[in-house]
C-alpha cells in the first residue's frame, strides 16, 4: 500500500521519514520511527517523546497498572485488543500494530463508555490509577466473551486483577465495570468499530520486517540463527515480562535485542493423537484458554498467574527459559509430564521438562539453542479406557491475584480403587529450581489414603525438600503448607463434593 493510502483511507497524519525501521499506528496516527533505542519502555516513549503523559509510571514492574495501554493487532482477518503494561514492554514489539492510549477513547467531546461510566460511579478519587483502569475496561469492552451476565463480575475481577487502587476502593470501579459493559452490550458501535477495517488495513500492510537497526524481528527460525551469529549477546524478548525488568529496576542497558514474537515456527498449539503440542510464542493468555477448558484447576491457577496484562505479553517459552524456581507453569507441566524441545541450527532435540531445570537459573539449554516448544501428552488430562486422571493444583501467595506464589504445588494422579497410581508431584518455590516429589511420589504410588499414608509422605516430603526462608515465606511454613496441601488434594479426592477449603494466602 503506499504512502499516501494512508493519508486517504483514514486522513491519518503520516510523517514522511527516509529510512523505514518502526511502524505503528499511535492513536490515529501512522508513526515511522528510525534508531529507537533496542530498550526503551513504551511508557517512556509516550511520556517524554510524545508527550502524551495520561499513561503513569507507578511501580515501573508491571505490578499497579498505572500504566496501562491496549495494543490493537491484526488476526486472521480482524482486528483483535489487548491491554498490556507499557512500563515492560519495549517500543519495538509495537511494529504493525495500534497502540491505543487513554488520550484517544474520547469522540469528540463524548467520553468512552470506559470513561463515562467512571465518572457515572465515582471510581476515581486521587486519579493516579484512573487511566490505567479506563483502559482495561475499554479493553474489556472489546472481548466478545464479555457480556452481562452471571459470569460478569469473575471476568470483571479477573481483568482488573493488575490494576491496584489505593485511595477510591474497589466497589466504584466495579460498578463502573459492570456499567461500561452494560452499555456496549447495548451499543456496541464506537469509533473503533466503526474504523476497525480500515485500521485493520493498515496494519496489514506494514511490513513485518527486520529492518531495524536496533530491535531485530526475526521472521523464521533460519533468520534468528543469523541474527544471533551477529549479535551473539543480544537477549532474546519474548514477552518481556521479566527482561523489561532488567531495565526499569537494574538499570541495564541492551543496545540490541532480539524479538521472537514473529517466528512462526514458534506460535501454534496443535493436538494430535496423543499429545499436546504447544510452541514458545504461544502466549500465557491462550494457554489459559486452551488448557484452562480442559481442567478447572488449571484455569484456577492460570488466572491467578500475573495479571491479565502480563498475561497477554508473557509466553510459555520465556517462563520456562528464565528457570524460576517459583514460576508458576514449570511444576505444572513437570506434573504433567512435558517434554520440551530444544532447538538450533544443529537440529532439534527433545528432554523432559524436570530434566532442563539443573541448579538455581541454570538449564540443560545450550548457548546456541531456544525452547522451542512444549509436548504435553494426552494421558495426563484425558480418560484413557477406566482410567480416571486428576490434576490438582495449589498456589499460596500473599494476595490472591496477581503476585508471585510461595509455594505452587501439582499433583497428577489417576485412581484404582480406592488406591493412587501413576503419580507425579511437582512444586515450585521449595528448591532452587521447580522439582519433582520423588519421596512423595514412591511413598503414595499404590497406597490408600490413609492416615498412615500420610504421616509417611510428611516425612518423604522432608526428604524431598529443604526450603528457604526469604520475603515471601519461611522455611517451615513452606514445609507446613506443602503437607496441608496434600492433605486438601486428599480430603477433595475421598469428598468430592464437600467443600475442603484451606487458605489459598500467606498470613
Amino acid at each position: 500500500m503506499s504512502k499516501t493510502g494512508y493519508t486517504t483511507l483514514l486522513q491519518f497524519d503520516f510523517k514522511e521519514v527516509l529510512v523505514l525501521v518502526l511502524r505503528f499506528l499511535l492513536n490515529d496516527k501512522v508513526v515511522e520511527e528510525a534508531n529507537l533505542p533496542a530498550d526503551l519502555t513504551v511508557l517512556e516513549y509516550l511520556r517524554n517523546r510524545q508527550r502524551l503523559t495520561g499513561s503513569k509510571e507507578g511501580c515501573a514492574s508491571g505490578d499497579c497498572g498505572a500504566c496501562t495501554v491496549v495494543v490493537a493487532t491484526a488476526v486472521d482477518g480482524r482486528v483483535t485488543y489487548e491491554s498490556i503494561n507499557s512500563c515492560i514492554t519495549f517500543v519495538g514489539a509495537l511494529h504493525a500494530r495500534q497502540l491505543i492510549t487513554v488520550e484517544h477513547l474520547a469522540q469528540a467531546d463524548r467520553l468512552h463508555p470506559a470513561q463515562q461510566s467512571m465518572v457515572d460511579c465515582h471510581g476515581s478519587q486521587c486519579g493516579f490509577c484512573t487511566p490505567g483502569f479506563v483502559m482495561s475496561l475499554f479493553s474489556m469492552t472489546k472481548q466478545p466473551d464479555i457480556k452481562p451476565g452471571p459470569a460478569l463480575r469473575d471476568q470483571i475481577d479477573e481483568h482488573l486483577g493488575g490494576n491496584l487502587c489505593r485511595c477510591t476502593g474497589y466497589r466504584p470501579i466495579v460498578e463502573a465495570a459492570t456499567l461500561a459493559i452494560q452499555t456496549t452490550a447495548e451499543k456496541p458501535s464506537d469509533k473503533f468499530s466503526e474504523n476497525e477495517s480500515a485500521v485493520l488495513e493498515i496494519l496489514q500492510s506494514i511490513e513485518n520486517d527486520d529492518a531495524q537497526a536496533h530491535f531485530h524481528r526475526p521472521q523464521r527460525l533460519t533468520d534468528l540463527y543469523a541474527v544471533r551469529k551477529k549479535y551473539p549477546k543480544a537477549p532474546l524478548l519474548a514477552g518481556g515480562t521479566d527482561l523489561a525488568l532488567e531495565v526499569t529496576q537494574n538499570l541495564s542497558q541492551y543496545p540490541h535485542i532480539i524479538c521472537l514474537k514473529s517466528i512462526v515456527e514458534l506460535n501454534y498449539c496443535k493436538s494430535t493423537d496423543d499429545q499436546w503440542l504447544v510452541g514458545a510464542g504461544y502466549t500465557l493468555s491462550d494457554f489459559l484458554t486452551y488448557f484452562g477448558a480442559l481442567n478447572s484447576d488449571i484455569k484456577t491457577l492460570l488466572q491467578r498467574f500475573g495479571s491479565t496484562q502480563v498475561r497477554n505479553q508473557g509466553t510459555v517459552g520465556g517462563n520456562i527459559a528464565n528457570a524460576s524456581p517459583i514460576g508458576d507453569l514449570p511444576p505444572l507441566c513437570i506434573a504433567l509430564g512435558a517434554q520440551v524441545v530444544l532447538e538450533s541450527e544443529r537440529g532439534k532435540r527433545q528432554i523432559a521438562l524436570e530434566d532442563f531445570f539443573i541448579d538455581y537459573k541454570k538449564t540443560a539449554l545450550n548457548s546456541d539453542e531456544i525452547v522451542s516448544g512444549l509436548r504435553i501428552p494426552h494421558s495426563a488430562l484425558k480418560s484413557s479406557g477406566s482410567n480416571n486422571p486428576q490434576c490438582k493444583v495449589y498456589k499460596i501467595s500473599k494476595r490472591n491475584d496477581d503476585d508471585i506464589s510461595a509455594v505452587c504445588a501439582v499433583f497428577n494422579f489417576q485412581m484404582d480403587g480406592e488406591h493412587l497410581k501413576e503419580i507425579k508431584v511437582a512444586f515450585g518455590g521449595m528448591a532452587a529450581i521447580p522439582k519433582r516429589a520423588r519421596h512423595l511420589e514412591n511413598v503414595l504410588q499404590g497406597q490408600a489414603l490413609t492416615t498412615a499414608t500420610l504421616a509417611a509422605a510428611d516425612s518423604a516430603l522432608e526428604k524431598d525438600f529443604q526450603p528457604i526462608s526469604d520475603a515471601r515465606a519461611s522455611a517451615q511454613y513452606r514445609l507446613n503448607v506443602s503437607k496441608n496441601l496434600l492433605r486438601k488434594m486428599v480430603l477433595e479426592v475421598k469428598s468430592p463434593d464437600e467443600p475442603a477449603r484451606v487458605h489459598d494466602h500467606v498470613s
